[in-house]
């Protein structure tokens, strides 16, 4: 978002659901914060609010979903039993690398095949890695198709413990990270980014909570009846 003074900053969202032992996702709560630096305040509501769904829900398993950034993984590492790279995010890079692994004709099919066969074949991922690490000895690709093919061998290199697919599915685990992205959208982009639009701190963290307590069901009426119960201070 645009800020009047520092330019754009970057605001945090980030979302907790349940879901039901056949993995259809039953509740979900937004949570957000304005830019900030070092993510403390944000990271501190989030902290809140696992606290608060761990005491209720004890017996339940908890599981991280994230795009890949490292701040992110060491985060949910200590809070989360399960961490699970985003399947949307992986299969963006094997379209990057298809350049370079096959000729021009054949990237469109290679890429299909691939993603599904990195979303529903058991050790898809470190077979991909392998082909893409074979493509790059074996074909020597130049310029911004190495570039590509590169980054993609790295990223599956780093996070190839997380892209277990075809396990996550069987064990009706959620893949994507479209509810935090869509949460992303409408807590922050729909209100904030307007054309035009410029932000003190003030009023993006005031307007950031009203959102999240209207977009997580039963929250808006909650903190009606706290106000009208204990009024405000």
């Amino acid at each position: 978002m645009l800020y009047c003074e520092e330019g754009w900053r970057q605001a945090m969202v980030g979302t907790i659901s349940l879901y039901d032992v056949m993995g259809e996702r039953l509740h979900t709560v937004c949570l957000g914060a304005p830019p900030e630096y070092g993510k403390e305040n944000f990271y501190r509501q989030m902290d809140q609010e696992i606290q608060r769904y761990k005491e209720r829900y004890g017996a339940c398993r908890w599981v991280g979903l994230a795009d890949g950034a490292q701040d992110q993984w060491s985060w949910l590492e200590e809070r989360t039993e399960l961490q699970i790279l985003d399947f949307w995010h992986s299969a963006g890079y094997l379209e990057k690398a298809a350049q370079a692994v096959c000729p021009r004709a054949e990237r469109g099919p290679w890429f299909d095949q691939s993603r599904v066969r990195l979303k529903e074949q058991r050790g898809g991922a470190r077979k991909l890695l392998e082909q893409m690490k074979e493509a790059m000895e074996q074909r020597q690709p130049k310029g911004e198709p190495r570039k590509a093919l590169q980054a993609s061998i790295t990223y599956f290199e780093n996070h190839l413990s997380k892209m277990n697919y075809a396990r996550y599915q069987k064990e009706y685990l959620p893949i994507g990270s479209g509810v935090t992205e869509a949460a992303c959208k409408t807590v922050i982009k729909q209100r904030l980014c307007g054309s035009g639009m410029k932000w003190k701190h003030a009023g993006v963290a005031t307007v950031i909570r009203l959102r999240c307590l209207i977009l997580t069901e039963g929250r808006w009426q909650q903190f009606w009846n706290k106000i009208s119960r204990f009024g405000i201070e």
